[in-house]
């Protein structure tokens, strides 16, 4: 099978997929025969990146498990998730207050449960699944100025691990792709906290072995190859893409 076509005719669920990250993935989804679903609360965003990749637009709100299986089921015999929604709210643990840890914690981390609940079901029925979940470097290593992000991350690799060893039997894998700094929106807002926001990503570009940010469709391309069968006896790994920057 032609590289491009690793994907063909598989439905593929893309959450938080109207920018950044979510929107490369859904391109390159597309690129390899997928028919993608782009899941978000934005909904003309989806509907702008849906409309580029001939794909299909769709509210979905990842905090809400009713919501999580109203698209599924509206999507029908799906066949990858990519979870991949995500936020921050960048700050000094102190100076955080519950109201953002909880945020933060909701989509990371509760958003990749929801929709993983939604759509294993599915998966089980059909015997098949792929489900790639986006954590980040800063769940494996920490991150200033992000200590809940990176234990909702943290919890977002050991929960694929337990699906991948759960779901084995159904030939679903579960894996999970630790980005490091990627130079997307969610990024770059940190710039707005002023010199603090612009040393937190010089830190993170300095601590990459390339000296540079990642770009979204460095790691698209990892989220295809775990989708593929090129990665049939690949399940419970987490794949950094991270310019070296969590090597031990």
């Amino acid at each position: 099978m032609l590289r491009g076509m690793r994907l063909d005719g598989r439905k593929a669920l893309v959450t938080g997929g109207a920018s950044g990250i979510g929107a490369a993935i859904a391109e390159r989804l597309a690129a390899e025969g997928a028919e993608v679903w782009v899941g978000d609360v934005n909904v003309p965003g989806a509907e702008k990146i849906a409309g580029e990749v001939n794909g299909h637009a769709i509210e979905l709100d990842v905090t809400d498990l009713d919501a999580a299986k109203a698209a599924v089921e509206a999507i029908g015999e799906i066949a990858i998730l990519v979870n991949n929604a995500g936020t921050d709210e960048f700050g000094f643990f102190p100076t955080t207050t519950p109201e953002q840890w909880q945020r933060v914690i909701d989509i990371n981390l509760n958003g990749v449960l929801n929709c993983t609940a939604a759509a294993l079901p599915v998966m089980q029925a059909a015997s098949y699944g792929r489900i790639v979940s986006i954590s980040s470097e800063a769940g494996r290593v920490g991150s200033k100025g992000s200590a809940v992000y990176s234990a909702a991350k943290a919890g977002v690799i050991g929960f694929t691990k337990v699906i991948a060893r759960e779901n084995g039997r159904y030939d679903i894998t579960a894996n999970a792709i630790a980005p490091g700094p990627i130079e997307t929106p969610l990024l770059m807002g940190a710039l707005g906290l002023g010199p603090m926001g612009e040393r937190l990503i010089e830190n993170m570009r300095s601590q990459t072995q390339l000296g540079r940010l990642g770009q979204p469709f460095e790691v698209a391309a990892a989220v295809a190859f775990l989708a593929s069968d090129d990665a049939t006896f690949v399940t419970g790994e987490t794949l950094g893409v991270s310019g070296g920057l969590g090597m031990v």
